[in-house]
Formats: structure tokens, sequence, C-alpha cells
């Protein structure tokens, strides 16, 4: 087991999950790990929204370029960090926590032994946007 991680950590989603609009959303822990299905073109408003939640985690972006992401690639994404944190860190994942089930099943389609809980709402878009706004709106 990695020394980073002495412990079984959990990962989470942004969109959905950590961000829910006007909503504040479910925090990860201090040693809990974040991937996103948002691009790396995304980078500079999702680092902005995460400190000003005075949220430090480790962020793995998607590395597709905003306009080809989809759902699906999202949720590749997603499954591939999480078997490279399993196998090339030796960390072990407790829960993967994500709002969308097209990602969940891409996920456990490469992770089949992990437990990934669906936070089932309609208070954010889970297609393709930017978040930009967040901040116009004064963080809401």
């Amino acid at each position: 087991m990695s020394s980073m991680h002495p412990f079984k950590i959990n990962t989470f989603d942004i969109d959905g999950v950590i961000y829910m609009g006007k909503h504040d959303g479910v925090y990860p822990g201090k040693s809990d790990v974040i991937i996103t299905g948002r691009s790396i073109d995304e980078w500079d408003e999702t680092s902005a929204m995460l400190s000003a939640k005075g949220i430090k985690n480790e962020v793995f972006m998607n590395p597709a370029r905003f306009e080809n992401k989809t759902r699906k690639g999202s949720g590749i994404h997603k499954g591939n960090v999480i078997k490279m944190l399993r196998v090339q860190r030796e960390i072990e994942i407790g829960i993967h926590f994500d709002d969308d089930p097209i990602q969940i099943k891409e996920i456990e389609r490469i992770n089949p032994d992990i437990t990934c809980v669906l936070l089932q709402h309609e208070l954010v878009d889970k297609e393709n946007c930017r978040h930009k706004d967040f901040f116009d709106s004064g963080g809401e």
C-alpha cells in the first residue's frame, strides 16, 4: 500500500457530486481523489471552483478536448484512472461517487469489483457544458 494513502480512499466526480449548482454538494475527505469528466480545457474554472470551496484534493481531469468529450468517454477515463490508482499506486479504493449511470457503467466495466454510489438528481446538466458562470453568479 502507498505511504501517501495508508488506508482506503474514495474517489469523487465533480459535476453532480462536489458541484451541484446552487447547492453545496458532497465534499471529499482530505485523502480522497477527484476524478472528473471535465476536460483539461476546463482546468481554470475547475481549480477556481474547488479553491472557493476549500477543496485541495488531487484532481484527474479528462484529457479529451472540451468539444470531443462524451459521457461514455468520461466514464472510460474515470475507470482507467481508478485502475491506475489501484494497480500503479497500490491504493485501495472504497467507493466512487458519481451522478451519471452511463459513466458508472464504464467504470464498473473496467473495474468490476469497484463499489459505485449513484447520486441521482436533476440539479446539474449531465451533458457537455462550461462552468465559467460559477463566479459570474457569485459562486452559485
